[in-house]
């Protein structure tokens, strides 16, 4: 009989370890603490990639079904100006809620076994999330959401001011979600009412006006970016546990379903993790690197005055997994 494989975490990482790891003939448990499925602060947008992974899973059909958005544009605003592209392939927008249940479903009818605690067996797979961060007070990071209801676009935009960005793409049932990140100063000014924050941007109150929250907002952090390619034991890390990208890159799921199905996969097979990790950096580190270019230019002010000479499809393709 082959080896039971433990996966810590339900999320879309974990889910997709599980779906990997079954389709490879394994005995699979997740463990997820917390109760799923659930809102969660995120983009909710999935690069066209997101096709073939699926279909190696078994979970694309189940993922068109849940009716998607599709998202066939890209804006960028930097203040007054804007810069438009069309992407090279519709991508999509999914609720967390809807994506996160509908890969768990998929797994369990596959055969994984879901509990809220484990026994002394250690996980083989860790796929728990981000890491919490000592970054000083003031200077900290973090992200909000909520869901609106209103005229739906076909594009995916960011607004980027005062060191923030905002994220607003369609999801599924006709809402659209307004996503963002921000330091803790800037957030502090307003007692972190979302409501007056995302007001502060001419040109996001300008998007939001023919649109009504029908959510309350939704915050987590503090938030910081990270990646974990050191073998640091028998573990197979996945997902945010192996490397939290900053989130406007919008390749931040599409991260999470393929260093999960790498996992489940070598665990399965038992490739050996310090090998797994070297795919994985392999994958995953031109996106981190990048995004952190771009976070530096935001930072700096200087990013506005780059936006008309950076092609909108280059800054795409930059941003995606190899």
């Amino acid at each position: 009989m082959k080896q039971r494989i433990n996966i810590l975490g339900g999320g879309p990482a974990g889910a997709s370890a599980a779906l990997a790891a079954l389709r490879e003939g394994a005995r699979v448990g997740v463990i997820e603490k917390s109760r799923l499925p659930r809102h969660k602060v995120c983009g909710e947008f999935f690069s066209p990639e997101i096709g073939p992974e699926l279909e190696r899973l078994g979970a694309w059909d189940a993922f068109l079904a849940a009716r998607p958005a599709r998202v066939q544009r890209l804006e960028l605003h930097f203040g007054s100006r804007k810069k438009s592209s069309r992407l090279p392939e519709p991508a999509f927008g999914l609720s967390r809620y809807a994506f996160d249940l509908m890969l768990l479903d998929q797994a369990r009818a596959g055969g994984a076994d879901l509990a809220s605690e484990t026994a002394d067996e250690r996980p083989l797979i860790v796929a728990t999330g981000r890491h919490a961060t000592a970054t000083q007070r003031g200077q900290r990071l973090f992200g909000f959401k909520a869901h609106f209801d209103g005229p739906v676009d076909d594009g995916v935009e960011l607004f980027f001011f005062e060191r923030c960005y905002v994220g607003v793409s369609a999801v599924e049932a006709g809402r659209t979600n307004i996503c963002g990140l921000a330091p803790e100063s800037f957030l502090s000014r307003f007692g972190f009412e979302y409501d007056d924050i995302v007001m502060q941007c001419p040109a996001l109150s300008d998007r939001l006006k023919p649109l009504r929250r029908v959510t309350s907002w939704f915050s987590t952090g503090p938030l910081q970016y990270g990646q974990a390619f050191e073998d640091a034991g028998h573990a197979y890390p996945a997902g945010d546990a192996l490397s939290f990208v900053d989130p406007f890159t919008g390749s931040g799921l599409l991260a999470a379903v393929r260093s999960g199905a790498m996992a489940g996969r070598a665990a399965a097979v038992g490739q050996p993790v310090s090998e797994y990790l070297r795919e994985c950096r392999a994958s995953l580190r031109q996106p981190f690197q990048v995004a952190g270019v771009l976070r530096r230019a935001l930072e700096g002010g200087w990013a506005e005055k780059l936006a008309p000479f950076a092609p909108g499809r280059l800054l795409f393709a930059l941003t995606r997994p190899r």
